[in-house]
C-alpha cells in the first residue's frame, strides 16, 4: 500500500465523533507531538500530520490514513 503524501497547506477532511471535519495541514510531525492533551509519538517512518480545523480553529494530530485530501 502506498503512503499518502501530504504537505503544509493541503486541504483535508477527517472523521470525528461529531461528524466530518475539514481543515488544513499545518506540518508533518516526526517526533513527539502534543495536541489537545494527547501526545503522539511519531517518527520519520511513521509520521503524523498537524491539522487545523476550518470551523473551530483547533489543532489536532492525525495519521495520513485518517486524512483525505479535499
Amino acid at each position: 500500500m502506498a503512503t499518502k503524501t501530504l504537505k503544509a497547506g493541503d486541504e483535508v477532511k477527517w472523521k470525528t465523533p461529531q461528524g466530518e471535519t475539514k481543515g488544513t495541514v499545518i506540518n508533518k510531525e516526526t517526533g513527539t507531538a502534543k495536541a489537545k492533551g494527547h501526545t503522539a509519538k511519531t517518527s520519520a517512518e511513521h509520521p503524523e500530520y498537524r491539522v487545523k480545523s476550518t470551523k473551530s480553529g483547533k489543532e489536532a494530530v492525525h495519521s495520513a490514513d485518517a486524512l483525505n485530501k479535499t
